[in-house]
């Protein structure tokens, strides 16, 4: 075990001194005398030139701070044992759900350690599959993804996206699915957009080009929904949906299987929208269907000129209405669906029936309904666990659906309509075997007395008698669910009698709108202390003690594991931040940040700069607190939450602990927010996690040797 090994020398120097001295030879951060004042608060800013992307003094604190952390992690004995056995756990063939497109099925495949998974083709499900777009032909280091397709009506022309080294920026280019030949058409700046085909072009949305070198911090706006026609180069697009008074909306179009409508969704943040349509087959002008941004509205069908559509208004746990365009007015509307005591989270039409995906304490149900909204029968699934890519053809009998839990990893089942049966499409052959695992679901109660549900997973037959080491991991934000899915790095932690804890934290959409309301905003600190709650029901409970928990978030989840160290430090050993919004007076002023402010609120307000000033991991670190051992994780391709958010919080944590816990950065390069990383470099970056955890936790250290 190499855990916090200072040499005798310089533990005599730190004891000596009286300046403060970390054990880690951290590279100097130069600082600025940048004061923002906020409503009469001075607030110091003095890493603010970190947020300069393109500047080459920044390049080369990266390069330093990558050098220390690195030289760290390379001297922990079982890395490389740790990397070769997660190259194991992740070598079996995995497949998605297809995708019917009139005759055809599309899929991804990867036989297990391809750094992109290829997009196939087959004529029939029984048919052999045909390579249509492999990723790993576009790059030499797996940096170029594949993130989207859409396939043409008349189905002779496939249309996809790709992103280079993890942007969100994606590149539009289309190929004829006869002959598999490459169009001369290619499309740039396309952020945040579907590819919408209508007759022998498509509807997409993008942004104007970005200044020189602000491609990956210039703040977006002014999104704009254009027609693409094949074989003309883009200059000649025309815009046919915008709003230039309102240059922080975002629109995304989307064209009904039957060609007839074009819907535009608009939104001003992560949640709420509004939906406007058009009659393609009489060019009549665009209406608005709905009720403005404080609900959601997502079609899902339309017979005639009445849109089924599933929407939170005036139902927090989601139901499904008939909306007809012709009396839109919400007195009119009629609920197909009512809502229900669980969440609809999802909903697919097949044939003559609308298939519900719920959530009963953060995991699946599927039910199944006719079109006068009568309920017929659930679905049978294999264990708790999460239902994802629901997929059917609307004049198709057969629904194809995904399933995961914690032990079972990504399956996909096939369910035919007519006569109710279920079978097994794909199963993953990983040799891991999930018997030797159980799951398990606690609740404990927060700080206000809220019931909080929680997951805990670990090996079958663990002497619960004794302490175990706990990997607890959290979000709590942005109405999305935390549920049971299996992950291939943390077999890492079960394999070695770790406890995997999964916390679902208010500010989620686990119970609907309600519940992610009680954790934004002003009740942002519900989360906190909800996964504070967690961490002390583990202890309380006898599972573990803290000196061997662990705690992981990211992006939302890393800026909660930033605000819990601050406010908690003495209850964790270790903190893996990983691509987090630490600087929460200043989130908003970069790329797509300005779309959370009704999730946070933003500094430009009083009262929500108060708020946000006394969470904000950025400005709360102090000192004089044993801080954990931290490892802040990003990436320099991340355009989402910009890297600044994680250079300013760690050069800030070095300059303030003198402790002797590492505070490190690892910085990916080539990479982004996480989507279309490739294999090799995932695997790397969880060998890097899993070694740090392991090297700053007393009690566990990995049998791989």
């Amino acid at each position: 075990m190499t855990k916090k090994l200072i040499p005798l020398f310089m533990v005599l120097a730190i004891a000596l001194s009286s300046c403060k001295q970390s054990p880690y030879d951290y590279p100097d951060t130069r600082k600025v005398d940048t004061v923002d004042e906020y409503f009469g608060t001075k607030v110091p800013d003095p890493y603010r030139w970190l947020e300069n992307d393109t500047s080459q003094q920044v390049a080369r604190w990266v390069k330093a701070q990558n050098e220390v952390t690195f030289n760290y992690l390379k001297n922990i004995p079982y890395r490389d044992d740790i990397a070769k056995r997660l190259k194991e756990i992740w070598n079996y063939e995995r497949m998605s759900v297809p995708r019917q497109e009139g005759d055809r099925y599309f899929f991804f495949r990867n036989t297990g350690l391809q750094d992109q998974s290829v997009l196939y083709m087959k004529n029939d499900l029984e048919g052999e599959a045909q390579v249509v777009i492999d990723p790993n032909k576009l790059s030499e280091d797996g940096s170029v993804s594949l993130m989207d397709y859409s396939v043409s009506h008349s189905g002779k022309y496939l249309a996809y996206a790709i992103s280079r080294g993890g942007s969100d920026w994606r590149e539009v280019y289309v190929i004829n699915l006869e002959n598999k030949e490459k169009l001369k058409d290619h499309l740039k700046w396309i952020k945040f957009s579907n590819i919408a085909w209508y007759k022998d072009g498509f509807y997409y949305s993008r942004y104007e080009k970005p200044r020189e070198g602000g491609d990956l911090s210039q703040a977006n706006k002014n999104h704009k929904v254009y027609y693409h026609q094949l074989g003309t180069d883009q200059s000649d697009d025309k815009p046919v949906f915008n709003k230039p008074e309102h240059p922080r909306r975002n629109y995304s179009p989307n064209v009904s299987d039957d060609q007839k409508y074009l819907y535009i969704y608009e939104t001003r943040s992560t949640h709420g929208n509004n939906v406007y349509i058009k009659n393609l087959q009489h060019d009549g002008p665009f209406v608005k269907l709905t009720t403005g941004f404080k609900y959601e509205y997502n079609i899902i069908d339309h017979i005639g000129d009445q849109m089924v559509v599933r929407t939170n208004y005036q139902a927090p746990k989601y139901k499904v209405v008939i909306i007809d365009i012709h009396r839109r007015d919400v007195g009119n509307w009629i609920d197909l669906i009512p809502e229900q005591k669980n969440v609809l989270r999802s909903c697919e039409v097949a044939e003559d029936r609308i298939i519900a995906s719920y959530l009963e304490d953060a995991h699946s149900k599927l039910e199944v309904f006719n079109m006068k909204g009568e309920h017929l029968y659930p679905i049978e699934l294999p264990t708790l666990g999460t239902v994802r890519s629901l997929s059917s053809g609307s004049q198709s009998d057969q629904l194809f659906f995904s399933f995961s839990a914690f032990t079972t990893p990504t399956q996909v089942w096939r369910h035919n309509l007519n006569d109710r049966s279920t079978e097994l499409h794909f199963k993953a052959h990983t040799g891991f075997n999930p018997s030797n695992y159980v799951t398990r679901q606690v609740f404990y109660k927060s700080k206000d007395q809220t019931r909080i549900p929680m997951f805990l997973v670990h090996k079958k037959g663990l002497d619960m008698n004794k302490h175990h080491p706990v990997f607890l991991y959290g979000y709590g934000g942005f109405n999305i669910s935390q549920t049971p899915r299996f992950s291939r790095s943390n077999m890492i932690w079960l394999e070695n009698g770790g406890i995997y804890a999964l916390t679902n934290l208010r500010g989620g959409g686990e119970y609907g709108e309600k519940w992610h309301q009680q954790g934004m905003k002003l009740n942002k600190q519900n989360v906190f202390d909800d996964f504070i709650h967690a961490a002390q029901y583990l202890i309380d409970e006898d599972y573990t003690t803290r000196d061997q928990i662990a705690i992981h978030g990211g992006s939302n989840g890393g800026l909660l594991v930033g605000a819990v160290v601050n406010q908690r430090p003495e209850l964790f050993e270790v903190a893996i931040p990983a691509v987090g919004v630490m600087d929460m007076l200043r989130y908003h002023k970069f790329t797509i940040g300005w779309a959370w402010a009704d999730e946070y609120g933003t500094s430009e307000d009083s009262v929500a700069f108060k708020n946000l000033y006394q969470y904000s991991p950025l400005h709360n670190i102090k000192e004089n607190k044993n801080y954990p051992a931290v490892l802040a994780m990003t990436a320099d391709h991340d355009d989402r939450v910009v890297p600044a958010h994680s250079f300013k919080y760690i050069a800030t944590l070095q300059e303030k602990y003198d402790g002797p816990n590492p505070t490190m950065i690892r910085i990916q390069t080539k990479a982004g927010h996480g989507a279309g990383k490739a294999t090799s470099a995932r695997i790397q970056e969880e060998a890097d996690l899993w070694s740090f955890v392991f090297d700053n936790i007393e009690a566990i250290e990995p049998k791989y040797k």
